[in-house]
């Protein structure tokens, strides 16, 4: 099945599964860092945006320096999907991204951490929305950022 998106341009439509699966895919690229050519191929990277808490926004680039971030300061990292809701080319899910935390964690809500040794547990509300090419180009994420900033050690900063 065929429809005319956005563009003008006859594209093929995604299914939900389709659009969830590239979800799915996106992340576990990004948090592995396996190949991140291949990640970038499931986002329209000249207009991708996102919106975080407290009002940070961010484009392609800033997401991408995020998850390098996360890459270096976690070993053992993962990602997994919960609840997903999908309409049109709006998919909303939970998201749960762990670590251990190993190395200075550059990129946390409260700037520069130093490791703790724990297993670090990111829990996110996702909302995501896809292009007619099945390409993400903007994301919503809500978080409790006091709950992660705990796990992370920043409670017992001086």
């Amino acid at each position: 099945m065929t429809y005319q998106g956005q563009s003008g341009v006859m594209a093929d439509e995604f299914t939900r599964d389709e659009l969830v699966a590239r979800l799915i895919r996106a992340g576990e690229l990004e948090v592995s860092g396996e190949d991140l050519a291949e990640a970038a191929t499931y986002f329209d990277t000249e207009r991708f945006r996102f919106h975080g808490p407290d009002g940070f926004e961010s484009d392609f680039d800033g997401l991408s320096a995020y998850f390098a971030a996360v890459r270096e300061a976690f070993d053992d990292r993962s990602i997994r999907r919960g609840i997903v809701v999908a309409e049109g080319g709006h998919v909303a899910c939970q998201t749960w991204i762990e670590g251990t935390f190993v190395r200075e964690f550059t990129q946390s809500p409260a700037g520069p951490l130093p490791p703790n040794g724990k297993r670090v547990v990111f829990d996110l509300i996702n909302i995501f929305r896809f292009d007619d090419r099945g390409r993400l180009v903007e994301e919503w994420v809500r978080t409790d950022d006091r709950a992660l900033l705990r796990q992370l050690g920043a409670d017992r900063r001086a």
